[in-house]
């Protein structure tokens, strides 16, 4: 049973996500969040363009939440976000609530949760692998100069009284790129249901799983959770598994991602297609945890890689990069190996690497995220937004 702390009055908190996605990232915080919040007696409402719940990953169950849908017309994804961000701050001016959280770039907000990093940042390590004509048409897209004018009215919004950073790789991204008080940048991890996420996995599905891909029992396994191949390495990946994996070794990838067709026909060039494994998007990944020996995540920028997170509680070691926020947890040649995102050589170092960590891997990896609860993070919040409710500062639309 989650506990958390009761010493703020029961608050209204509108939380904005425009596409509530059963498989993302920022809707297993939100779950967890509420799960855990409701036990202060904390009203939270959802405003959302699409609403679809998660799958309950927590022990306990989550409780109802309120949504409200707001969803304007559009055509192309501009004028989508924009539209969406015009929407929800005139709804604000009509609801009352005592803390708007946003998890979109949008200045009527009270609290950013920059669970998507900074966009700036992105772009920037993103150029490195782009040739001259991919920089240049980057620099003219039109909704990538959105997201970054959205994001730096965001940061310059009198109302904004604080930002989320979900590891501490974004609050340092953020202070590089905008002139904004540190006091104001809070590092809350998201929390993980240490019970549901745990090395005892193995025991329960390294059999079952494996059989049904035709995996031996003892064969290396790597696995790699996540949608958005060419953000999350795998075409990155895929070259250095073939080239650096221990004999015999297998890779399971889990995502759905349209870029699915390139990536088998990438790992039948590379003659290793009768060793990866493309499993599609799933509600349930933890019988994979249970079935692998190591976690890979060659990301290129990935401010905090919930499934990464998930891998350690599961006591697997894992291989990230400096680009990621999970990187902040690995003991490189203890608990896991990190390289840069675009170092081909480096990757294949840490994949040969990590069948050689020492023993005591699986008890470093799970040791790593053991604060990492979701009533430590419940806890952070309330302390968060008791530190707000009880300094108000001026008028602000919505409340």
């Amino acid at each position: 049973m989650v506990m958390v702390s009761t010493r703020i009055k029961p608050m209204r908190l509108a939380i904005v996500r425009q596409r509530y996605n059963p498989f993302g990232g920022a809707e297993r915080f939100i779950e967890r969040a509420v799960a855990a919040l409701s036990a202060s007696g904390a009203s939270v409402t959802v405003i959302a363009r699409a609403w679809k719940r998660a799958p309950a990953v927590a022990s306990t169950a989550t409780p109802a939440l309120q949504a409200i849908r707001c969803d304007p017309f559009h055509v192309g994804r501009r004028w989508r976000d924009s539209s969406f961000a015009r929407a929800v701050c005139r709804l604000l001016q009509t609801e009352s609530f005592d803390l708007v959280q946003s998890h979109e770039r949008m200045a009527c907000c009270d609290i950013f949760r920059a669970g998507d990093g900074v966009h700036r940042q992105w772009l920037a390590l993103r150029a490195r692998e782009q040739g001259p004509l991919a920089r240049l048409a980057t620099r003219l897209n039109a909704y990538h100069r959105y997201l970054l004018g959205a994001e730096r009215r965001l940061f310059a919004s009198a109302r904004l009284r604080a930002v989320i950073c979900n590891s501490a790789m974004v609050r340092a991204d953020v202070l590089r790129h905008f002139p904004i008080d540190p006091a104001r940048l809070h590092v809350i991890y998201n929390g993980i249901d240490l019970d549901v996420f745990n090395p005892g996995l193995r025991a329960l599905h390294r059999q079952a799983v494996r059989a049904s891909m035709s995996i031996a029992p003892h064969a290396p396994v790597y696995l790699l959770v996540g949608s958005g191949f060419a953000r999350k390495g795998v075409f990155r990946l895929l070259p250095a598994f073939a080239a650096a994996a221990p004999a015999g070794s297998h890779l399971v990838i889990v995502g759905a991602d349209r870029a699915l067709a390139r990536a088998r026909g990438l790992a039948h060039r590379l003659g290793c297609a009768d060793r990866v494994h493309f499993c599609g998007g799933v509600e349930d990944v933890r019988p994979y945890y249970g079935a692998a020996d190591w976690f890979v995540l060659p990301t290129l920028y990935d401010p905090f890689p919930n499934a990464a997170i998930e891998a350690l509680a599961c006591g697997l070691p894992v291989i990230t990069t400096h680009q990621s926020g999970a990187a902040e947890f690995i003991q490189p040649g203890l608990n896991g190996q990190v390289c840069d995102a675009l170092d081909g050589p480096g990757l294949e170092r840490c994949i040969a690497e990590v069948a050689r960590l020492p023993k005591e891997a699986s008890a470093l990896a799970r040791a790593a995220v053991a604060g990492l609860s979701v009533g430590a993070m419940a806890e952070r919040l309330l302390e968060l937004y008791e530190q707000l409710l009880a300094a108000p500062q001026g008028p602000a639309a919505g409340h």
